[in-house]
């Protein structure tokens, strides 16, 4: 059962969204704080978030930043375009207007929902599987322990396998989950992460191209 969470301080709106929501087969968890919010995300992990901007205590616009790997839709009585642009760009994957037609808030979850499922789909790449829901790699059948940053990187590899990425690329890719990578680090952990895959393997998978970036081959 996917799990939603209502960040919405108007315990009216709040308590007609989870209705809907359970009877289209949804668990709910509710917040009526950013504050709030963000204990609870501090030891649950949701599907989707649906986060209303005007809160108490933490406002919308400063918890969305601290969402991490989950799809957030922003459901707010705000309609300034200036102001949607800049949530979507800030990581919002949707922006629905109160009033809100409940049919039209069920169509948009379901279709984040789909968008975050292909996201966490497993890697394939020759004899390497990622998988991105439970952060594991496997050479064959063996486990490889890779550090945060070393995950991110094979990540963004595998998902770009068949060209060169370049340094800064990868670093804008990976920014976002590894802030502690910088490009005087980058080298290091692609050499670590290279030594782990061949020590499993046999097979040198990571290529270096010379002044662009790296490939895997």
């Amino acid at each position: 059962m996917k799990q939603i969470l209502i960040v919405d301080d108007d315990i009216h709106i709040g308590n007609m969204i989870e209705e809907v929501l359970a009877r289209e087969g949804y668990g709910v968890l509710r917040a009526y704080s950013g504050t709030e919010a963000l204990m609870l995300l501090s030891k649950r992990t949701p599907d989707l978030v649906l986060l209303d901007l005007m809160l108490p205590g933490l406002s919308g616009e400063e918890l969305l930043p601290k969402i991490k790997g989950v799809p957030v839709i922003v459901v707010s009585a705000k309609i300034d375009v200036d102001n949607k642009v800049e949530l979507l760009l800030g990581g919002a994957v949707d922006y629905v207007t109160k009033p809100f037609n409940v049919r039209e808030l069920l169509a948009r979850i379901a279709v984040s929902l789909r968008g975050m499922t292909k996201q966490t789909a497993p890697l394939y790449f020759d004899n390497i599987t990622l998988n991105a829901a439970s952060c594991a790699v496997y050479v064959d059948e063996t486990e490889i322990k890779l550090t945060r940053t070393e995950f991110a990187i094979l990540k963004y590899l595998m998902q770009n396998s068949t060209q060169v990425v370049s340094k800064s690329q990868l670093l804008e890719h990976i920014s976002v989950d590894t802030p502690d990578c910088t490009e005087g680090s980058l080298k290091i952990h692609v050499s670590n992460l290279r030594k782990k895959l061949r020590d499993a393997s046999g097979k040198d998978y990571i290529e270096a191209v010379w002044g662009i970036g790296f490939k895997l081959r």
